[in-house]
């Protein structure tokens, strides 16, 4: 493949970004703020495709790009590559998450019961146009539980796996810098399973949807049921130079644990991610479920799915498409007419007499 390079366009080319600009308006620290309040799903969405936990950076991202997640989050991710990594938190458990959120559908009851917390599972989807009459949305308000849910919440897994449903992964024994990293050091197949989970972590959304998808719709060897899905708060616990450990605040966090019959055992699929993303944790656990023993080449394969889910490099290949293809282009259409050249003078030649 060949590119030549753009010149003489220097002046147009300013003024397309300037248009560009002009169109998103003045950026200002109420409009950040706004965004961050108003659309925090998409702000979690954006932190958790960056890898980079900043809620502020994040809308700034989304509004220094018109709300555009490809350019987003080229934006986060390339900010991140400057700050330097001043620490390793300790590792967070499942039994220590501060629990929105958490549901199972594969049992009824479970240990801690069902917390339905924020969601829109069960409601109608019903769009409210009084609004653009001028008439204001105000959500009823939220009645308070007679006996408020524990804030924290056992691991249906860890359940499972004590009554001999299934077998646990071991504890990984890499801690703080040792603890491999796809932002560090290359990915290559077969892929560690900390690089496979943190690809995951930070894959496009859609991408793992619509693989997810393929996977729970045949496409793949395991049909998931959603063990357990969560929407918590993890508490970043970091070790102060001088030997003490401390609480650096809280991020929000989504986990999914998948399950599906595995001869006598169950066989389990995980996937976590920053940011509240119900859709991507589900179809993410589901692509770890079905990657043990996947074709080559298939939607559930360990190597497709972590490479056709990077959503900057993916996005970033097909947008370098819009760049000048002048030499590749031309090339083929040469060669398109010297065989055609070739044809009619083979077609036109007198046949030899006989």
């Amino acid at each position: 493949m060949a590119y030549v390079a753009t010149r003489g366009g220097e002046r147009a080319i300013e003024q397309s970004q300037r248009l560009f600009r002009a169109e998103m308006g003045e950026i200002t620290r109420e409009r950040v703020a706004e965004i961050r309040r108003a659309m925090p799903y998409l702000v979690d969405r954006a932190m958790g495709e960056a890898s980079l936990y900043d809620e502020d950076l994040a809308a700034l991202a989304l509004a220094q790009t018109g709300g555009e997640p490809y350019e987003a989050i080229l934006l986060l991710r390339a900010w991140r590559t400057t700050q330097p990594r001043l620490q390793v938190a300790a590792p967070v458990r499942q039994e220590d998450l501060f629990t929105h959120r958490r549901i199972s559908a594969a049992f009824k009851d479970i240990p801690g019961g069902q917390v339905l917390g924020p969601t829109l599972d069960y409601s109608h989807r019903i769009l409210e146009t009084g609004v653009l009459a001028g008439e204001a949305f105000v959500p009823p308000p939220v009645e308070p539980a007679a006996v408020p849910a524990p804030a924290r919440q056992p691991s249906v897994a860890a359940w499972q796996a004590e009554n001999g449903l299934l077998e646990l992964p071991g504890d990984d024994a890499a801690l703080g810098n040792e603890i491999p990293d796809i932002t560090r050091e290359p990915v290559m197949f077969p892929a560690k399973r900390a690089h496979t989970l943190q690809s995951l972590a930070r894959a496009e959304t859609g991408g793992v949807l619509a693989l997810g998808y393929a996977a729970q719709r045949g496409y793949g060897q395991a049909h998931p049921t959603v063990n357990e899905l969560r929407l918590a708060e993890a508490e970043i616990r970091v070790r102060h130079p001088r030997g003490t450990t401390f609480s650096a605040g809280r991020v929000k966090i989504s986990q999914a644990e998948v399950v599906s019959k595995s001869g006598t055992q169950l066989g389990l699929g995980f996937a976590a991610t920053l940011g509240w993303n119900e859709v991507k944790v589900i179809a993410a656990a589901t692509l770890d479920l079905n990657a043990p023993g996947a074709e080559k080449g298939s939607a559930t394969e360990e190597e497709f799915f972590v490479y056709h889910t990077e959503g900057v490099e993916s996005s970033g290949f097909c947008i370098h498409f819009k760049l000048p293809h002048y030499v590749t282009f031309q090339s083929s259409l040469d060669a398109m007419r010297d065989a055609k050249a070739k044809k009619a003078a083979t077609e036109k030649a007198p046949e030899p007499a006989e």
